[in-house]
């Protein structure tokens, strides 16, 4: 950007779904003004009821907008209320105004009877009375941006919350260790017939908790300490023997050996693991959960929760207790479920009493009654977690009380849900800022296991 360009002012108009999306975001454009035109006010009202995300963030622009204009009379609103007043923004915060006095769509000539033509007349007659200044419409709302930039509006998506640029950059949890750091190693401790490794880093950006591996399969381990310029490995279970299953599943690739050593792993909380349909998330979680709470009795109860999003047109009304309401959207752990307590050649009986014990260990909750509970000692399942946002996942993991352990699986390139992206994805949130962390591991699952015609279908459709 050249000299000119960074001098020329910036106004912002905000429309609603930014607002609903990140609350804070009138405090997100640093030295710049921020406009909010009375629709936006008009629909944060109708958007207050209920008891959702989108009217909580409803509310709460309420709440900060109420704070900001607390004291305030009609000359401090028409210079434009500092945006630091609040506390959240910057000590160079811009100005909040609100666009009064401008043409409305109907003098513009667009149809009357859309809150987002009323929004786009605000940033028109913005534009034409800051001719100095480059005014800036923006929106989640793609249809909302196309509509600006046939007007000739400049119009943007919100990026603030975006985790990062690219997700090629986002952090998969693997990696190699090089021939010559290989060839460096140290042996430095021996216990119970173990060993741990000294790998020099030579410029390597290694995390604890991250999985490592020789090309050749000499060797794979997991960081457990960071020095100076070493880093210290020890060696990995390996799953994929036909002796070292886990409730009768044998990992089949590389990231799923590298996945069951997280999960079962007692010093590891939360474990995150992302995948294409068919690389093994939900199968080798179930049954890693099913074996630290029915054999090594590690935990209470397996809970499994997902954000409850249709894939296509809303069933409607389910009947039943939460857990009956929840039953259907669990319908691809139930699957895996079944795989795993199938008794071979057993009996009827046989089954029927494994199932008997699987329903009073295994509990189904929805996510829509998490906020104020504390989870003590149980084994939790995410699923499509990629379907939440930041807050969200806050939310959730904030829930998890002493000896409990959260496992999330989604998929980036599956998410249904409005206004988020692979980059501001709640997993991917979390991903980034649980890397490094002590007690977190994370892998990404790169090979399909499910069937020939699956692993085709992921490659060419």
């Amino acid at each position: 950007m050249t000299q000119s360009a960074r001098a020329t002012p910036r106004v912002f108009v905000l429309d609603t779904s930014v607002l609903v999306h990140d609350p804070a975001a009138l405090y997100r454009f640093q030295e710049h003004d921020v406009y909010l035109p009375m629709a936006v006010l008009e629909e944060l009202d109708t958007a207050k009821q209920g008891v959702s995300e989108v009217a909580r963030n409803a509310r709460q622009v309420s709440r900060f907008l109420d704070a900001l204009l607390s004291g305030a009379d009609r000359e401090d609103i028409e210079r434009g209320l500092p945006l630091q007043t609040a506390g959240v923004g910057s000590a160079h915060g811009g100005r909040l105004r609100f666009a009064l006095d401008l043409p409305s769509a109907a003098e513009l000539n667009l149809p009357v009877h859309s809150n987002d033509n009323a929004i786009l007349a605000a940033a028109l007659g913005l534009r034409n009375a800051h001719p100095g200044s480059r005014v800036t419409l923006v929106s989640k709302d793609i249809n909302l941006r196309i509509k600006a930039t046939v007007l000739g509006i400049h119009a943007e998506d919100y990026y603030s919350d975006q985790v990062l640029d690219d997700l090629d950059l986002l952090y998969s949890g693997a990696g190699t260790i090089a021939p010559g750091q290989w060839d460096a190693r140290k042996s430095v401790a021996r216990k119970h017939g173990n060993y741990a490794l000294e790998i020099p880093l030579q410029g390597s950006t290694w995390h604890v908790n991250q999985l490592l591996y020789v090309e050749d399969g000499s060797f794979e381990g997991i960081v457990r300490g960071i020095g100076d310029d070493t880093a210290r490995l020890e060696p990995l279970t390996d799953y994929r023997q036909a002796d070292t299953t886990v409730w009768g599943i044998r990992a089949r690739n590389r990231e799923q050996n590298f996945a069951l050593n997280l999960l079962l792993d007692p010093n590891v909380d939360f474990v995150s693991l992302l995948g294409a349909a068919g690389t093994g998330k939900t199968l080798l979680t179930l049954a890693a959960g099913l074996s630290q709470t029915l054999d090594e009795q590690h935990y209470r109860e397996i809970l499994m929760t997902r954000v409850t999003v249709p894939l296509g047109e809303d069933i409607g009304f389910l009947p039943g207790t939460e857990e009956e309401k929840m039953t259907p959207w669990m319908g691809a752990l139930m699957d895996n479920l079944e795989v795993l307590t199938q008794p071979g050649n057993g009996s009827d009986w046989g089954r029927a009493a494994t199932q008997d014990v699987l329903h009073k260990r295994i509990k189904i909750r929805s996510l829509n009654f998490m906020r104020g509970r504390t989870f003590f000692g149980r084994y939790i399942i995410l699923d499509e977690a990629q379907n939440l946002t930041a807050k969200q996942m806050k939310t959730l993991i904030t829930r998890a009380g002493p000896g409990t352990k959260l496992v999330c699986l989604g998929n980036i390139a599956q998410i249904d849900t409005p206004y988020l992206t692979g980059t501001t994805s709640g997993l991917t949130y979390v991903v980034d800022r649980f890397k490094g962390w002590a007690h977190s591991g994370h892998i990404t699952l790169l090979r399909g296991e499910r069937s020939r015609l699956a692993d085709y279908a992921t490659e060419s459709l």
